[in-house]
């Protein structure tokens, strides 16, 4: 995807987010335990908030200096402090170039690196709040779009897998082992994950794997985000392995 696509996922899915029925407030999120829709709405505004204060301090800017954000009130105040903040991270985004330098959590970035993150972060809350809606007696939750949430694992295998699981830290039972994801609804949505010395690799394309994954980009995302279980997706080879691998990404 290209960081204008990035950035309408972000819209989209922040809208959704924002158009949450105040009523539902206190519905629990099935999936993330203690969490409920409103935490969600507050967390993922906050977050916003800590994101546009760290674009406009500059492409020479600490990380760690960045100011803290103010919280979100708490309430059904919520809802629109969080369509604020979602249009004040839209308008600082909007306002450089994608290219422009920025921190990030994994070492100097862009501006468009940003625009990423967010809008799959965005993506994956709004089903959290959309599960909690549903299992309080709503709607299903309205479905990620097939490119963005096979852009999605892309970023979870690259950028968060990688962080989480460096060598030192990747479990016996996964050590030389090798995972195929394979996206069923989307082009080239197949990766292959190697656990080794060097930590985790992630190749794109079809590959033989100790054992397959398969299922939508969004199953795929949404189990490896650990908000779907294993058991949702097609499961090729030592399942064992996959299984391991979504225990060891708590990420």
């Amino acid at each position: 995807m290209t960081p204008d696509q990035h950035l309408e996922t972000l819209r989209t899915e922040g809208l959704r987010l924002a158009a949450m029925p105040a009523a539902a407030l206190d519905a629990h999120v099935p999936t993330v335990p203690g969490w409920t829709l409103e935490r969600v709405v507050r967390h993922t505004g906050r977050v916003h908030r800590w994101v546009r204060t760290t674009l406009a301090a500059g492409p020479g800017a600490e990380l760690d200096g960045a100011a803290q954000p103010e919280s979100l009130p708490r309430g059904p105040d919520c809802l629109p402090a969080y369509r604020e903040s979602l249009e004040q991270l839209l308008a600082e985004i909007s306002a450089h170039d994608f290219d422009r330098g920025a921190p990030t959590f994994a070492g100097p970035g862009t501006v468009g690196f940003w625009a990423r993150r967010q809008a799959h972060e965005v993506a994956v809350h709004r089903v959290d709040a959309a599960d909690a809606l549903h299992a309080a007696g709503g709607p299903p939750p309205e479905d990620i779009s097939a490119e963005s949430a096979a852009d999605g694992v892309d970023e979870w295998a690259r950028l968060m897998l990688v962080r989480a699981l460096p060598a030192d830290r990747i479990p016996s039972e996964l050590h030389g082992r090798t995972v195929h994801l394979h996206g069923t609804d989307t082009a080239d949505a197949e990766w292959l994950l190697r656990f080794g010395p060097e930590g985790v690799t992630v190749e794109a394309g079809h590959a033989k794997g100790d054992v397959a994954v398969r299922g939508t980009a969004q199953e795929l995302l949404l189990t490896m985000w650990r908000r779907r279980p294993l058991a949702a997706l097609e499961v090729f080879g030592d399942v064992t392995v996959a299984q391991r691998l979504v225990d060891a990404a708590r990420i």
